[in-house]
Order: structure tokens, then sequence, then C-alpha cells
């Protein structure tokens, strides 16, 4: 491929693997996939935080090259996400009083927000604000400009994290030679790729369920309310079954082939038996007993993080990621909530992403957040990769060997002549004097064969 304009660079740093993909916008603002890379990253991720910066800067490094090698192209800056355990929203209220009634301006309103991006967070620091309705008296009013009130009361979601986490980051891709374009807020981005409009605005909670964490992010009237990171995932149900006395990679096949989020009370005990290693055997139902356990800790926990908008989460709950790929899940979610909210799982591509043909990528239900990324994205990213520089029809080198070449009517040369006082260096003849010269010599041929004739 050669070099295009506009080509988006967008990687995730996930606990499994670090990905790279790279996307071209279409006029429709839908994006086409141009291509995919991984590296394993499980030694240098930690439940979404980078724990070893050399690796994986390394890890990085590898990645991005790939993708440049598939594209044609330099990539010389990416858009990354911040995501994993610290990253929360905080509620934050700011409050003003007026000498009588106040015609409130843009000014006013600009002044509150500069007073809530100001709040010091212990060990943190605010990443994005999602401003909340206003506040006059008993009303809550979306835009207050213009309206005259004796107190004002604003309302923001601060979206925090420890200043390391965007920090390591950043460190990363400067070690690896590449520019950010943007650090992007995961959760946010994931939000805007896969919930509908009528989602966020009847209300609903958005779980990715990851390997490490489980993100939940809570929309009500188009506006994010709540957002957290709970520290558990997929990995987590494959460390129980290794109780099993299995290794991680077998434990891992265990649970996609037998594991389950919910088991009725009423199932029928058949007695199955599930192959291990070292010709042991173990009761099916075991298996499944600790799958389920640890989901319903899982599930446990995001119920109690949505409990207070249940009420307001009119279109229920979305839930996407890796660990979401395991069968009665939704049965699972039921179960907790009480059986009175609606559950979708994410299946497949968002709509407006589109892979171009030939390009392998991943399990779809595994990249959303990526392409969610690569969406967000809106800056060319990559550069053409530079040529080597044509050589010229009569350049030094040419000339050199066409000195070199023995003239036919003339004997060789013993040496190199040394050089005269008046002319210390020999000068090399140009282009255009041995052509002179061949000139020349034809014409002195020409004037010999004359005199022959006679």
């Amino acid at each position: 491929m050669g070099a295009e304009k506009d080509i988006i660079i967008a990687v995730e740093l996930a606990s499994t693997a670090i990905r790279a993909i790279a996307g071209k916008r279409e006029p429709d603002g839908s994006m086409q996939v141009l291509a995919f890379a991984q590296e394993e990253s499980s030694t240098t991720i930690r439940k979404g935080v980078i724990d070893n910066i050399d690796k994986t800067t390394q890890a990085l490094t590898r990645v991005v090259a790939k993708l440049g090698e598939k594209l044609g192209v330099k990539v010389k800056s990416i858009y990354i996400g911040l995501g994993g355990q610290s990253l929360r929203s905080v509620y934050n209220r700011v409050l003003l009083q007026f000498d009588g009634l106040e015609l409130l301006s843009h000014h006013t309103i600009d002044k509150m927000r500069d007073t809530n991006s100001g709040v010091v967070y212990p060990n943190a620091e605010i990443k994005e604000v999602v401003p909340q309705e206003f506040t006059i008296g008993s009303r809550s009013v979306v835009d207050p400009v213009g309206m005259q009130v004796e107190m004002l009361e604003a309302n923001f979601i601060n979206i925090i994290a420890r200043p390391t986490l965007e920090e390591n980051i950043r460190k990363c891709v400067a070690a690896a030679g590449l520019d950010v374009q943007e650090v992007l807020i995961s959760p946010l981005c994931l939000a805007n790729a896969l919930l509908a409009a009528n989602e966020k605005r009847s209300g609903c909670a958005l779980v990715d369920m990851g390997a490490d964490t489980t993100t939940v992010s809570v929309y009500v009237n188009n506006i994010l309310r709540h957002l957290c990171v709970i520290p558990l995932g997929g990995s987590n149900v494959t460390s129980d079954i290794t109780s099993l006395k299995v290794e991680a990679e077998e434990a891992e096949e265990l649970k996609k082939k037998y594991g389950t989020a919910y088991r009725s009370d009423t199932e029928d005990k058949t007695g199955e038996k599930v192959s291990l290693s070292f010709d042991r055997t173990e009761d099916v139902e075991k298996l499944q007993e600790i799958v389920e356990a640890r989901y319903e800790e899982i599930i446990a926990n995001v119920n109690s993080r949505i409990s207070a908008y249940k009420d307001k989460m009119l279109s229920g709950i979305v839930v996407t990621g890796g660990a979401a790929r395991i069968p009665d899940l939704q049965k699972a979610f039921s179960r907790q909530t009480g059986g009175d909210i609606n559950v979708r799982i994410v299946k497949g591509l968002p709509e407006n992403v589109s892979v171009s043909f030939g390009v392998q990528v991943g399990d779809p239900d595994r990249l959303n957040t990526l392409y969610a990324l690569l969406l967000a994205g809106k800056e060319n990213c990559v550069g053409e990769v530079p040529k080597a520089p044509a050589q010229d029809l009569f350049d030094f080198e040419n000339e050199k060997k066409e000195k070199e070449k023995p003239e036919v009517d003339e004997p060789k040369s013993e040496g190199p002549e040394s050089p005269t006082p008046q002319d210390p260096q020999p000068k090399k003849p140009s282009a255009l004097g041995r052509i002179w010269k061949t000139f020349e010599k034809m014409l002195t041929d020409e004037a010999e064969a004359e005199d022959e004739k006679e």
C-alpha cells in the first residue's frame, strides 16, 4: 500500500495484549479498517495499568512496526486509550451566591467550570470533566445562560485517575519513537461507539467485561452519571479453575469449553466428567460451580454500582468485552438484578466499522474498545516511507567509471600523473568536458581519414 492521507492509528493497552489498528475515514463518517496487529502483554500490563515500562515500550514498538509494514507507511503518531484500575468518576458541586438577582452569562458559567477544574484530589488528577445539569432552586436546567438567579448550583462529574496512569503511557510512546495525538478516555469512547442514542437518552449501564477489570458506565438523559472500574475479570475465573491443579492455559480452555455464568437450581446432575492433564478427570458440575461463583461475584459488584440508577435505566444493561463471551450471561444478570431489567449482549463489529477485504483481525467481541478508539481519531497519523534519491544521469560515480575505462586508441597509463606545482590536485573532468573530448576525437579521426584518401 502506498502512502495515503488521513490514516488513523489507535492503540489499546489491554491486560492480555497490546493491540494496534489502522483505519481510514469514509465520506459518510464510517471507518474502514486497513490493518491490525497485536503483541502479548500479560507480563507487562496488569489491571489495565502499565506494570513494566521497558517491556511495554518494546512490545509497543514491535506492534506499531508490524502495522507500519502492513500499511507500507511510516507510523508517526497514535491515539491511545486510558483505562484500567484507578479510573473513576467523582461528583462535585460548585455553588455561586449573588447579591440580588444576577443575569447569567457564559462568563459566569465558565468561571464555575474553572472552579471545578481547580479541585485537587489526593493522589489523583482530573482527566475529563462531564458537566451535569445546573440547579436553580428546585429546578434542573441544562443551559441557564440568560436566566436571572440569586444562587446557582453547577454539578459536575470529574473523571479522575492516578497521575502515573497517563504519565507512564506517554513515557512508553515517546520511548517507542512516536508522538501522542491524544490520550482518550477508553470507556467514554466505547460508549459513543456501542450505545444507541435512545439508550443513552432513556438510561442504561454499559458493562465492559475484560480480562483483569470490569468497567461500568451509567448514562441518563444523554449524560454520563457514573464511571468505575472493578478489579475483577475473566482472568480471575481462569485463576479459580487452576485450583483443580491444572496450568493456566488448560484452565482457560476448560472455561471456554464447559464454563457457564448461570446454572439452574433444578438442573439435572448428569455426573458428566471432564478430562484433565495427567490422566485425571473431574466432574463438569464442579468446574461449572467454580465459574458460576466468580461470575456471580463480578455481576454482584456491577449491580451494587448501578443500584442507585436502576429506576432511571429504561434501556437496561449493555454488556461487551471478552469475558462476556460465556453462556447464560443474561440469565446471570437477571438473577442479580431481580429479573426486571433488560440485558443486551453486544456481538460483532460496531455498526459504522467495516474491515477491508483480506485484513485479518481478532475476535470482534474483544476489540470493541480498540474500534471505539479508532472511531474517535481525527488526524492523520502516518507519513510516507522515505525513498532512496534517484541517481543523476551524470553523477560522480558514473563519471568515475567512464574515466577508468581504457581508451581504444590510447595506451594504458602506467599510473597517475604527479600533480604540477600550479595544479596540486588533478581535476575530475565534468560530463560536458567528456562530451567535448569525444567530439574533438571524432573530428581528428575524420581529418586523418581524409588525409589517407589523398
